[in-house]
């Protein structure tokens, strides 16, 4: 485990539809299989798809935790490569609303972990709520999956204004995702960093963009990781270059990085919110 302790990622996308769950789960399955010890929350509790994108068969999932039924390390499943899962509840409508009881409940079971990890990706719900932003906050890097469409990046915006106005938070990148080349994804970047600046008085961060690729979709239907399924793929050798890009954040972390530290940041940010 690194010297820092486990890094926590937060990955985010505004709404749905832009990729977000496979580039949690692509680029955790690449930093697995450079030697680090990673795990995904699935934090995405309503419509939850990291399992399926791991190709993977979860017979418990978070709502038997918040039931009781299950602790959590009964219900942590391993992918490709090493990978460990927290499902989400897929398909559970109730679940995609939780309320600050529920989400402690999150809390208290996150904390009895006690495995050492290099990374903890957080693969949070699509929209702004409190659980969302709660989430997030206790992360000690935001990323923000953008697509170079009109929608996609007015959400992408509304989000990164969200976390740097209402929440005060820093350490914010930008991934763009299905763009035709490198050079895309950083003029994309470009163009709403500089928005940033201008009307939020803060900036965001770039770290690598992942191309549109023909093999992703059969990736998908074939429930494997992509850099599993054609490792030789552009986009697969772009999740390579993220993965790369990732671990040099590591030196701008607290030395305090761990998942109980990451637990009792959730926990203050929930309680600030609370009627």
């Amino acid at each position: 485990m690194s010297k820092f302790g486990t890094q926590i990622i937060g990955v985010a996308s505004g709404k749905g539809g832009v990729g977000k769950t496979t580039i949690s789960v692509n680029l955790a399955v690449k930093l697995a299989s450079l030697g680090k010890k990673v795990m995904i929350f699935d934090a995405d509790l309503g419509l939850a798809n990291a399992q399926l994108a791991l190709g993977i068969r979860t017979p418990f999932n978070f709502s038997h935790v918040l039931s009781g039924e299950k602790a959590l390390r009964e219900i942590i499943v391993e992918g490709p490569s090493g990978v460990k899962l927290v499902p989400g509840a897929s398909g559970i409508q109730h679940m995609a609303a939780l309320g600050h009881r529920e989400t402690a409940s999150i809390i208290q079971a996150f904390s009895e972990l006690e495995d050492e990890l290099d990374y903890l990706i957080v693969d949070v719900a699509a929209g702004l709520s409190d659980a969302v932003m709660a989430f997030m906050s206790a992360c000690q890097h935001r990323f923000v999956v953008v697509k170079n469409e009109p929608y996609s990046i007015a959400d992408a915006y509304s989000t990164i204004k969200v976390m740097m106005q209402d929440y005060n938070l820093d350490r914010i990148h930008l991934v763009p995702n299905g763009v035709d080349s490198q050079r895309e994804g950083e003029r994309l970047f470009t163009s709403i960093n500089t928005v940033v600046q201008n009307y939020l008085a803060g900036q965001i961060r770039y770290l690598h963009s992942i191309s549109a690729d023909k093999m992703l979709p059969k990736a998908m239907k074939a429930s494997k990781p992509l850099v599993d399924f054609s490792p030789k793929s552009v986009a697969a050798h772009d999740f390579g270059a993220l993965a790369e890009k990732v671990m040099k954040l590591e030196k701008n972390v607290p030395l305090n990085g761990n998942i109980q530290f990451f637990i009792e940041r959730v926990a203050a940010q929930l309680a600030s919110k609370a009627p």
